[in-house]
């Protein structure tokens, strides 16, 4: 069994900038994929980045290519999201998942991938 817990969220004018933290416990960090969703009211939840175990392969999703950073630092059992150039449409609870899925060619982008979940922690971001 794994536990994440997120911190970080809060809220933010457009332009700025914030950094998500997922600490993970339970069992070896180093098994799992660890990826970002985010879901907004009335709307389904969106893939948002995926890093693997070593930290070297990392994916996007389309939305927030170019301005968000996924990191791990394996040492401390923790995944970072770095959020940069923010938009109110960035606005939602954002949701660390991990998986021990093997992905071989296919992207790990769908909350199926995922069976670990944290509670999320909320972003707004205002005009």
């Amino acid at each position: 069994q794994v536990q994440l817990v997120e911190s970080g969220g809060g809220l933010v004018q457009a332009g700025g900038s914030l950094r998500l933290s997922c600490a993970v416990s339970g069992r070896t960090f180093t098994d799992y994929y660890m990826g970002w969703f985010r879901q907004a009211p009335e709307k389904a939840r969106e893939f948002v980045a995926a890093v693997s175990w070593s930290g070297i392969t990392t994916y996007y999703g389309e939305s927030v290519k170019g301005r968000f950073t996924i990191s791990r630092d394996n040492a401390k059992n923790m995944v970072y999201l770095q959020m940069n150039s923010l938009k109110p449409e960035d606005t939602a609870v954002y949701y660390c998942a991990a998986s021990t899925a093997r992905p071989g060619g296919r992207l790990l982008n769908s909350e199926s991938d995922y069976e670990s979940w944290g509670q999320g922690t909320r972003v707004t971001v205002s005009l």
